[in-house]
């Protein structure tokens, strides 16, 4: 997490953007090293983590009221994901994969892994991945179950910070 903060930051300043994170709350040194938690200039036109809720609208796609960005099931035509069956038969009823595990495409029979970006169909804002695949990072730390919103930043302190999407190795 703390890394993708300082890429974001320089690639803020690659672009000549204004960085958004500082190590200081008087937001005069940009933050490019270490594992603190950083302060944010929510103003800058730098690049930053999305908030759970941002990345919640952008994942939808313009879709609302569904499970996934395309739909309520999920099945390996749409996400690279760990498909989990107990007794013959997939653990949650909106998966529909064929069988049992990872999806054969991307496993070299050792091993799952990351399909490349695009492989699956984007969402409505042309987004890619938004499900499966890799998990992406948020800002918000991780508190109380999301629930939505205009653009809640959730807890002001925490534990672990979010993490989004789901990715290769988890289960639908």
């Amino acid at each position: 997490w703390y890394d993708v903060v300082k890429w974001s930051n320089a690639r803020s300043q690659q672009a000549g953007l204004t960085p958004v994170y500082y190590t200081d709350a008087g937001l005069t040194q940009v933050y490019t090293n270490g594992d603190v938690a950083p302060y944010v200039n929510w103003a800058a036109n730098g690049y930053r983590l999305p908030t759970e809720a941002e990345w919640e609208k952008a994942a939808r796609g313009g879709l609302s009221g569904q499970r996934f960005p395309w739909g309520n099931t999920i099945d390996w035509s749409h996400a690279n994901y760990d498909s989990f069956w107990v007794g013959g038969a997939p653990n949650v009823s909106y998966d529909l994969a064929p069988t049992s595990g990872f999806d054969p495409a991307f496993n070299d029979g050792e091993w799952p892994y990351t399909s490349p970006v695009g492989t699956f169909a984007a969402n409505g804002y042309g987004l890619c991945d938004m499900a499966g695949n890799v998990c992406e990072c948020c800002w918000d730390w991780y508190g109380t179950p999301y629930a939505g919103g205009s653009d809640p930043r959730g807890p002001a302190s925490g534990s672990y910070r979010v993490l989004r999407g789901g990715d290769w190795l988890d289960y639908a």
